[in-house]
């Protein structure tokens, strides 16, 4: 298997914009406490603010995740940011589509991200996780991510 990454083409970018505010609504309304509605109306408000230039974002990278065999298998989706005060690079999004799970390109393409962010001068990465999503978290923490802080809720009856 050979993995690589390459810059997202305009023609993709609506497709993935699209796939991509509603997984994160999913996820929302799954993991982070919010009705459905309340979850797509973030989601789109969210990506409307971070990408409102689409590719043409500056600061934003988007990538996929390519695969000799399979051809494109994800997303890698980056920005430097700052936050408290620190330059970071911060993972908004590695996705691999769910048919090319389990194959190590979520791996390859973790590894593939921090090579770039290393050779463009980045030291520090951030990412936000949902505490449902426990395959990813034991990947970074695999990685060597270590958890800086968890977000608990609570519904009362």
């Amino acid at each position: 298997m050979s993995t690589r990454l390459r810059p997202m083409r305009p023609d993709e970018f609506d497709g993935w914009a699209q796939e991509s505010t509603r997984a994160y609504a999913h996820d929302i309304s799954q993991n982070g406490g919010l009705p459905r509605d309340l979850a797509e109306r973030k989601a789109e408000t969210d990506f409307a603010s971070v990408l409102p230039h689409g590719l043409d974002t500056p600061g934003q990278t988007i990538r996929v995740v390519e695969d000799d065999e399979a051809g494109a298998v994800g997303v890698v989706w980056y920005a430097e940011r700052e936050l408290d005060l620190r330059q970071v690079t911060f993972l908004y999004e590695i996705t691999i589509r769910e048919e090319h799970r389990g194959r190590g390109h979520g791996r390859m393409a973790m590894q593939l991200f921090e090579e770039e962010v290393r050779r463009n001068g980045g030291r520090e990465l951030e990412l936000n996780v949902f505490g449902g999503n426990n395959v990813a978290r034991n990947l970074y923490r695999s990685l060597g991510y270590r958890e800086s802080s968890v977000h608990m809720t609570k519904t009362l009856e």
